[in-house]
This record gives structure tokens, C-alpha cells and sequence, in this order.
């Protein structure tokens, strides 16, 4: 190298190398789907399974620990197959939240094998479960999450674990839970005044899988019995889907749903046999949405779901602006 002295030469030669190695590094380290900042590294490693989990947990403990998401938005917890990473973060997490009640099968499955230190809390089953008939086999339904004071047992739940991991945080979680707990109330009771400008004959609720059992508890419409016990694992016959048109069409319902989660395709075969309107926009039942979206976090899910209930079936929408 002209005009360099050796030392010199291998000395920037050993900087490239460093650049390189540290860029190769860092490829290699898995980005996890809430975007944890630097600022996390060396805090307690905390995993949740599902991305409602995750948003909650990210609420209550901000940058006081390492969280990692398993579920990406969009992704069905019921069917997801995990992959290699997952066991390695699971393997070395000191808490695991998961949703429990068997929402994620394949999750609490290679979560029970890991063989990790981590606590592992079921979040979910805090919440007294409503049962589903699958097939003739009552189960616990596991989406709890659709009826906002549900989200608030859940909040606590988290917030404890979090206090046991560490305890030298107790006072910010237990502030940013008391902060959560507070727009969640406020969620519950805009949700319920938004169900109510629905005419009380169109206060019916039909979507592509049993997912919102208990948000038509909490505020007051019926879920109807058309696609009940149909699950997100199965293709329905065609003699099914026949059925489910005559049903649907006795419901009188001026709308029915698919989810941001399933493949629309039964649903608008459904709409289209049944003549019933497809409503423009998907609920989120199983996850919260992408990032940007109209349903990038649990109270936004919420929000945009009874939006488009809301004017799906005729009634009013105002939107949710909770106190600060």
C-alpha cells in the first residue's frame, strides 16, 4: 500500500475486520417484533407469545426488560408451527407469558419441552373462561381478550410477574399498569355506548371462527350460531357451507365479517350465496395488526373492531378518545 507504513496497513486492515465481524453479529441477532431498544440489553429476557400479550406487556414494563414476541401480526395462533428460533428464546427467557387455555398449542408445546429457567405464566386463564363446543368436546374458549375488563386481569397479571422478575422496577410497572388499567376502563365502557346506536335488531355478530364469544358478552350483541364450531384448522364440505348460508340467512343481519387473521375465502363464498354484504374491513381476532395500521396495539384493536361493527351494521361511530 503506497504512502502506508505496514503497522498502519494491518492496523486498518484489523478495524475492517472488526466493522465486518460486528455487522455479521448483528444480522445474525433476531430483530423480535416489538422493537426492543438497545437500551434493554442485559435486563431481564421476557417472551410472549402472542402479539396482544406482547403490546400489554410492552405497555406495563417499557425498557426495563428484553421483550420478545413469538407471533408476528397477522399470524394464527392456533396453526403456527414454530421455528428454531423460537426454542433458543425460549430456552434462555426468564419470564414467558403465553395466553394459555391451548390458544397456542404449538407454542406451549416447545415451551413445556424447552427445559428453560423461565417462569411461565398463563396470562389468560386469570379470566374465568367462557367454553366453546368443538366437535362435541366443551373447551375453554381462549379468546379472552375481546371483552376489555378481561384485558385488565390480564394487565395485573403481567404486572406482577414483571415485580416478581424485578422487583427494584416495582413502582414504574405499577404506574404504567395503573395508566393501562385506567384507558382500558374507559375502552370497556366507549365500546358498550358505540354497540348501542346499532338498532337493537342488528345486533348480530357473524365472522369466520368462534374468536368473539366474549366481546358480544361484554357489550351486548349476539354472536350468532352460523360459524360457531367452525375453526380455523378445518375446510368446511361444501354441504357445510351450504348450510351456513341458510343460517345466515335467517339471522336477517345486514353484514358479515372475515378476520385479518384467516383466509377470507369462506366467507366471501358465504356472503356471495347468501347475498349478505361483506364488510369492507376485516376484524382483528387473533392478533393485533401490523405496525401503522388501524390495529397496531390491543386498544386500537379494539377500537378499530367496533368501528367497523359499528357502521357495518348501522350504527353510529364516534371515535375513542380516552382521557389523558
Amino acid at each position: 500500500m503506497r504512502g502506508m507504513t505496514r503497522s498502519t496497513a494491518r492496523y486498518r486492515w484489523q478495524a475492517l475486520v472488526g466493522v465486518l465481524l460486528g455487522l455479521w453479529i448483528g444480522g445474525c441477532t433476531k430483530v423480535d417484533s416489538n422493537n426492543t431498544s438497545p437500551g434493554t440489553v442485559g435486563k431481564p429476557r421476557v417472551v410472549a407469545t402472542s402479539t396482544i400479550i406482547a403490546d400489554l406487556t410492552q405497555e406495563v414494563a417499557g425498557d426495563e426488560i428484553q421483550l420478545t414476541g413469538i407471533l408476528k401480526p397477522g399470524a394464527d395462533p392456533h396453526v403456527y408451527e414454530p421455528v428454531p428460533a423460537d426454542s433458543r428464546f425460549l430456552e434462555q427467557a426468564d419470564l414467558i407469558l403465553y395466553n394459555g387455555y391451548n390458544l397456542e398449542p404449538g407454542i406451549i408445546k416447545l415451551m413445556k419441552a424447552s427445559g428453560g429457567k423461565a417462569q411461565q405464566l398463563a396470562v389468560g386463564e386469570f379470566v374465568k373462561p367462557l367454553q366453546l363446543d368443538k366437535k362435541g368436546e366443551v373447551v375453554p374458549d381462549p379468546h379472552v381478550w375481546g371483552d376489555a375488563e378481561n384485558a385488565i386481569a390480564m394487565v395485573n397479571a403481567i404486572r406482577d410477574a414483571l415485580i416478581k422478575l424485578s422487583p427494584e422496577d416495582q413502582a414504574e410497572f405499577t404506574q404504567k399498569a395503573a395508566r393501562l388499567t385506567q384507558q382500558l376502563k374507559q375502552l370497556h365502557s366507549w365500546t358498550k355506548q358505540q354497540i348501542q346506536t346499532i338498532p337493537p335488531d342488528k345486533r348480530k355478530l357473524v365472522t369466520t371462527h368462534d374468536a368473539f364469544q366474549y366481546y358480544g358478552r361484554a357489550y351486548g350483541i349476539a354472536i350468532a350460531g352460523t360459524l360457531i364450531g367452525i375453526s380455523t384448522e378445518e375446510q368446511p364440505s361444501a354441504q357445510t357451507v351450504q348450510r351456513l348460508v341458510e343460517s345466515i340467512r335467517k339471522t336477517g343481519v345486514p353484514a358479515i365479517f372475515a378476520e385479518t387473521t384467516i383466509n377470507p375465502a369462506l366467507i366471501k363464498t358465504v356472503a356471495q350465496e347468501s347475498n349478505i354484504k361483506l364488510a369492507p374491513r376485516q376484524l382483528y381476532s387473533d392478533s393485533i395488526g401490523a405496525k401503522g395500521s388501524d390495529g397496531d396495539s390491543y386498544i386500537k384493536m379494539i377500537e378499530a373492531n367496533t368501528r367497523t361493527i359499528v357502521e357495518a351494521l348501522g350504527g353510529k361511530y364516534t371515535p375513542f378518545q380516552p382521557n389523558k
